[in-house]
């Protein structure tokens, strides 16, 4: 039919058409929007610079916020009201746990870097463990002060122990939920890889260890 063969001239004509001026017939269009082999390119993951610097400044404010509480310490420590509390001695156990735990955290960080991810699982989870006995220890010291009638609003230096403490607890917290997140995540679908996460993680750590020890020498000289 006339119309039939119209349309079909037409199609001819647009497909031959040339494209930028330049003549030959289009390029196949590529419906999936991949390479080559009409897969997707899969997205780059982000530079591990970012997790790092994110960290970074992290524990700066953390440190900025706990360095304004000292200062108060140090000036509040000098006023006539000051009532030295005893530290129990359960706060020296929960020290040495916490110090244990920063060296099995660095243990499973050198046995991952060495491929040993059994080893390094055992060390991880270790790490973890003892992480929450000292939340579960810092608990015990606070049940033993209250048991001597010590509250946080019975003078300035009992004051100042349960914010020192308190505080740091809770920023614990933080470093337990990292350590369960490394432990727990599939790392073949994350954006960042497992070596990443644990050194960022360990970082973390092991500043909540040395801030932790900063405060305890501030309690105890504050006795």
């Amino acid at each position: 039919m006339p119309t039939t063969s119209a349309t079909q001239d037409l199609e001819l004509i647009i497909e031959k058409k040339p494209s930028n001026g330049g003549g030959g017939d289009l390029p196949p269009v590529d419906r999936d929007g991949g390479g080559d082999d009409g897969k997707r390119p899969s997205p780059s993951k982000p530079s591990p610079k970012r997790y790092y610097t994110g960290m970074a400044l992290g524990i700066v404010s953390i440190l900025m916020f706990f360095m304004a509480l000292a200062s108060a310490f140090l000036v509040r420590r000098g006023s006539g009201d000051w009532v030295p509390i005893h530290i129990p001695a359960l706060i020296w156990i929960n020290t040495a746990v916490l110090l244990i735990s920063s060296a099995t955290l660095e243990m499973a960080r050198q046995r991952l870097a060495k491929g040993e991810l059994e080893a390094y699982k055992n060390l991880w989870l270790t790490t973890t463990v003892l992480g929450v006995f000292f939340l579960a220890g810092q608990v015990g010291a606070w049940r033993l002060l209250v048991a001597q009638g010590i509250y946080l609003a019975s003078n300035p230096a009992s004051s100042f122990f349960y914010i020192f403490t308190g505080a740091h607890a809770l920023h614990l917290v933080g470093g337990v939920a990292a350590l369960l997140y490394v432990a727990k995540r599939n790392f073949e679908k994350a954006q960042i890889t497992r070596t990443v996460a644990a050194e960022v993680t360990s970082h973390y750590w092991h500043f909540m260890d040395a801030l932790w020890l900063f405060l305890l020498a501030l309690l105890y000289l504050g006795k």
